[in-house]
């Protein structure tokens, strides 16, 4: 293909926020908001589909079984959709995980037995999985460079307004006073399809992504999408001028209609070998914490401290409220601040305070209440952490490979912490033994620490900087600076 020079990069970057900005964020990221519904339903109702009477009767295992399998099918899905995201584009592809997750998510509350369970399971995580290269994509090269930041985190922390909302609308649901206990948690997969269409038929008014549109070929299309964009932007803004582009942002790509696997991995490895060490490290410390922990939860409540399996979830409702302050609160100190510091500290701060939670909880000194609100402080801390994880990769590497890379550290970090860590707390909790569950925890936080230092040592500053600038693009002109490995 030809090559184009182009401003487009640019013009996004320095327009101000508006009502537009807002349309995005709901559009997008209120996948999140499914993502939480969906684990925190699981491990509400853990308890109850392990009752005779629930029509499933699982063991305490097969529940952690059953987070693993969603994990091994997000994972899937996540390289599955993340090449299809680069090759077709980010609005194609987010519209169709979408209704991967919806199909799935509602024939989970038909299932007769294990098996049929454990297969929506692997399609939900599918369709939620390639949400993630899609979306992540998406919304960091439709935002302004000095506010991409916090946006991110803020949208990653909105699955926890999902957490809380599964888990406040999982109590009524599984009180046998007003459903069966064969029908409760059944309900509440339903009423996730529903809350999946609604956001389906929002997501229909988000644009393709710009800069994937120039870059392919397809540069009147990008032009006439920004244009639309920069008056809506100034309409809502009461601007009669936005500010001016920085003509030395200008750039000049030769368009391309994909990216290769072996284009993919050159970049990973030769061009840039830290940042792959620095994501998988990220990925792997935030997915065990928060798979093993959270898929869990409602297990060690109701074993160790005689919670009924039906008040559970509400436990889970200050805790997810703490996990999306966090995020939201410390979120624009990451542009503030600077990322390396950030999400250091967000690592190695929630990995020394889980530590302390493991001890309290293996010397008998905590209660249902008291480890609820140390699991509080664990993830207000960890919660900023784990969604500058996605934040990271996402900046980190070049416009053609960046839903790939999302992807691959995604599925790649998943795999090695997310798929473990359920199956083993499952496994842990199962023995009814503090000390073992208490492993786990130590387990956890040292994932976190060791990735904390991982980022003091390798890690990029890319606050406040622009996408191109981070990691210049793969089809950029040659005579333009590169960014560092």
């Amino acid at each position: 293909m030809s090559s184009v020079t182009t401003d487009i990069p640019a013009r996004l970057d320095r327009l101000p926020w508006a009502r537009w900005h807002w349309l995005i964020l709901v559009g997008l990221g209120s996948v999140w908001i499914l993502d939480g519904l969906e684990v925190t339903i699981v491990g509400a109702i853990g308890s109850r589909i392990t009752e005779p009477g629930s029509g499933l009767a699982v063991t305490e295992a097969q529940v952690g079984l059953a987070a693993s399998v969603y994990i091994v099918g997000a994972c899937s899905g996540a390289l599955f959709f993340g090449h299809l995201t680069e090759k077709y584009g980010r609005r194609r592809i987010f519209l169709a995980t979408l209704g991967v997750y919806l199909l799935a998510t509602v024939l989970t509350a038909f299932s007769p037995n294990a098996w049929w369970f454990y297969a929506c399971r692997f399609f939900t995580g599918f369709g939620i999985g390639g949400e993630y290269a899609a979306i992540n994509s998406a919304i960091d090269e439709m935002m302004p460079a000095r506010l991409r930041g916090r946006v991110a985190l803020m949208i990653n922390g909105s699955y926890w307004l999902g957490a809380a909302a599964g888990a406040a609308m999982a109590y009524p649901l599984l009180d046998p006073d007003l459903l069966p206990e064969n029908l409760g948690w059944r309900t509440t997969f339903a009423i996730g399809g529903v809350l999946g269409l609604v956001i389906l038929v929002v997501r229909r008014f988000v644009p393709e992504s710009p800069r994937w549109l120039v870059i392919h070929g397809r540069t009147e299309e990008a032009e006439k999408v920004v244009r639309g964009i920069e008056a809506e932007v100034a309409s809502e803004t009461h601007r009669d001028r936005l500010p001016p582009v920085d003509p030395r942002r200008v750039l000049t790509l030769r368009q391309r209609d994909t990216t290769t696997f072996r284009e993919l991995a050159a970049t990973m490895v030769r061009t840039y070998p830290r940042r792959t060490v620095l994501g998988l490290s990220l990925f792997m410390g935030q997915a065990f914490l928060y798979n093993a922990v959270f898929f869990t939860q409602a297990l060690v409540l109701t074993v160790f401290f005689g919670v009924p399996s039906g008040l559970a979830p509400l436990f889970i409702i200050p805790l997810a409220l703490g996990n999306f302050l966090g995020p939201v609160l410390l979120g624009p100190l990451f542009d503030i601040v600077g990322r390396k510091p950030m999400i250091a500290g967000t690592y190695i701060g929630s990995g020394l305070l889980l530590v302390g939670t493991g001890l309290l909880f293996q010397n008998g000194l905590l209660t249902a209440v008291t480890l609820t609100l140390c699991w509080c402080a664990v993830f207000f801390v960890a919660s900023a952490g784990a969604s500058s994880a996605y934040l990271t990769v996402s900046e980190i590497f070049p416009m053609e490979t960046r839903p790939q890379a999302i992807a691959l550290f995604y599925a790649t970090g998943t795999a090695l912490g997310g798929i473990l860590g359920p199956s083993l707390f499952g496994v842990l909790v199962g023995s009814g033994e503090v000390g073992q569950v208490a492993f786990g925890y130590y387990l956890g936080a040292g994932l976190m620490v060791a990735a904390g230092i991982v980022e003091v040592l390798i890690g990029v500053e890319a606050a406040r900087r622009s996408l191109e600038d981070i990691a210049a693009p793969l089809s950029a002109d040659r005579g333009q600076p590169l960014a560092s490995a």
